[in-house]
């Protein structure tokens, strides 16, 4: 592996962390406030159910990370690219397969 890829590798793992603790200290949150019987604003959604799922996908792709395979596509096993997993990088898709999983009715998750 070259440098730079280690370099990105190493500035996608610290960003990954810094996400996953962010999300702990949420959902942590979301829980006490729940426990104290605060309702939910208006999203119909349970207290940090958004967060718990998102802290799911940043412990996958640190998962993936320690397996080897972090930056391929799951549905295609293509290079998912440096720029799209800066923006996001939990990402678990290349921009193709993404935009697949986007589009209503097909049946993806």
């Amino acid at each position: 592996m070259d440098t730079a890829t280690q370099t990105h590798l190493t500035q996608l793992r610290s960003a990954l962390l810094y996400q996953r603790a962010e999300l702990r200290a949420e959902v942590h949150a979301a829980q006490l406030a729940k426990d104290a019987g605060i309702a939910a604003v208006s999203t119909g959604e349970q207290p940090g159910s958004v967060e718990a799922r998102t802290l799911a996908e940043v412990e996958a792709a640190l998962r993936r990370l320690d397996e080897g395979v972090y930056g391929d596509c799951a549905d295609c096993g293509n290079p998912i690219g440096l720029s799209h997993l800066l923006v996001l990088p939990a990402a678990r898709y290349c921009g193709h397969c993404q935009n697949l999983h986007d589009q209503p009715g097909m049946g993806r998750e």
